[in-house]
């Protein structure tokens, strides 16, 4: 028999399910999208957008559009620093952060930039990915951010210069050099006899354009996707110092999600860190060639010169004493003692 209902029973019934949605607000909300933005400092072009793209992607499938993450590279939602405010306090829910920029709210987030330590670059991975990271990812939790496991790569930096080729830590006495915001990057070119000039990556075309600073290091693939070429006539394979991004969520944000969405996310983002590692060594790797009918000139060096001046200037003794004997300890498990 067909059930028919009186206008009373309909609205009685409607409101009892207005009062349900009342009661359990919950229900409604997750029924709604959920949209991360996404913050990067390198252009669309580079590796690392183009993989995040793809992270972006594959979460949108696996949640069937439950999440969706909306990328904006080239520094569009600010600068570095701006940007790592901005995740802090919820205006954006995630980016892709340097580990130089990270260290200016979680020192130990730089110790991979201790200079000279990594023999190649599977060495770092693995003490990323191992001990060391496990230390740091617990650090990064401390101050209200949750990082994705893996860290994706940016590379082994190099020194570019206007005006001369560096050879030896001679050549950097008194050098004006662009460095991130990091306290060790700045303590490396010191200890190295250089003038260090802390400038955000959004600025530095600019500078070295007006001769603010006349030199700045950088991997490869960063130098071919800024053009920095344009601005710059030698390039000094150093190798100097290993750098990474982490990517970073409010930590708020990431627990109020799912564990079904936060694992999608996850898993998404570090299957993407390790293509993205893969595909930006080979590029790494291979620009010497493009870079050179560029305009670039290029020339090698010999670490043991550069690790002979650290060591005579304290530089390892003071960053030793500054990242603790624990986290040290981790590191030198992988790059043997460290002077």
């Amino acid at each position: 028999m067909k059930k028919v209902f009186t206008r009373r029973q309909f609205l009685t019934g409607t409101g009892a399910l207005a009062g349900a949605a009342v009661l359990a607000p919950g229900i409604v909300r997750a029924a709604r999208p959920i949209t991360i933005k996404l913050g990067l400092d390198v252009p669309a072009t580079h590796l690392t957008s183009i993989n995040a793209t793809e992270a972006a992607a594959r979460i949108g499938e696996n949640t069937k559009g439950r999440v969706k993450v909306q990328v904006f590279p080239g520094n569009q939602l600010g600068n570095d620093t701006n940007m790592l405010s901005e995740v802090r306090s919820g205006a954006i829910q995630m980016m892709c952060a340097a580990d130089n920029i990270l260290a200016s709210l979680v020192p130990s987030a730089s110790i991979n930039n201790i200079g000279f330590i990594f023999k190649d670059i599977e060495t770092a991975w693995k003490a990323l990915d191992g001990k060391v990271g496990a230390v740091v990812t617990a650090n990064i939790e401390k101050f209200g951010l949750h990082p994705m496991r893996r860290i994706w790569d940016i590379g082994f930096r190099e020194i570019t210069t206007s005006t001369k080729p560096i050879h030896t830590p001679a050549d950097l006495a008194g050098f004006k050099i662009r460095v991130p915001p990091s306290p060790i990057s700045v303590s490396l070119f010191k200890a190295l006899g250089a003038a260090p000039t802390s400038l955000n990556f959004a600025e530095l075309y600019t500078a070295l354009q007006t001769k603010v600073v006349d030199g700045q290091e950088n991997p490869l693939g960063l130098i071919e996707a800024q053009k920095l070429y344009q601005v710059q006539k030698f390039c000094s394979l150093t190798n100097h110092m290993w750098a990474g991004f982490w990517m970073v969520f409010n930590g708020k944000f990431w627990r109020g999600m799912s564990d079904t969405d936060r694992k999608i996310v996850e898993d998404a983002f570090n299957e993407q860190a390790l293509k993205q590692r893969a595909a930006n060594n080979t590029l790494n790797t291979s620009l010497q060639g493009s870079l050179t009918k560029r305009g670039l000139t290029f020339n090698s060096t010999d670490p043991r010169e550069f690790q002979a001046a650290l060591i005579k200037s304290g530089f390892y003794a003071e960053w030793q004493k500054k990242f603790g004997s624990e986290l040290w300890s981790e590191l030198e498990a992988y790059t043997g003692k460290l002077a």
